[in-house]
């Protein structure tokens, strides 16, 4: 098993879920994003309660690109204070050396 991180954020649109993970891709921060269908939010901010419409983008990554990966999503994002969760995960042998050849090194 090799170690892996998976990245949640959240996003408003397909259209800007879909810009995101093509572009953290291209530029091999990610290995694969997944983008879930549209799902209904709900938070405070500035003083009230929001609903909302978002997508859920689920980024596969390593450890050693977290910090670049980080700067382009706060970059790339619309929202004042983007959703950045980062959990460890265990990949399969195979899986997980396929993430760490295809993210390039940090």
């Amino acid at each position: 098993m090799i170690e892996c991180i998976l990245v949640l954020t959240t996003m408003p649109t397909d259209e800007r879920a879909d810009a995101l993970a093509r572009t953290l891709v291209e530029e091999r921060l990610a290995a694969c994003v997944n983008v879930l269908p549209p799902m209904i939010s709900t938070y405070r901010w500035q003083g009230g309660i929001q609903v909302e419409s978002e997508r859920q983008v689920v980024i596969k990554t390593t450890r050693r690109s977290l910090a670049t990966l980080a700067s382009r999503i706060e970059a790339l994002h619309p929202y004042d204070v983007p959703e950045l969760v980062v959990l460890d995960a265990t990949a399969s042998d195979a899986y997980g050396a396929w993430i760490d050849e295809t993210v390039r090194s940090g």
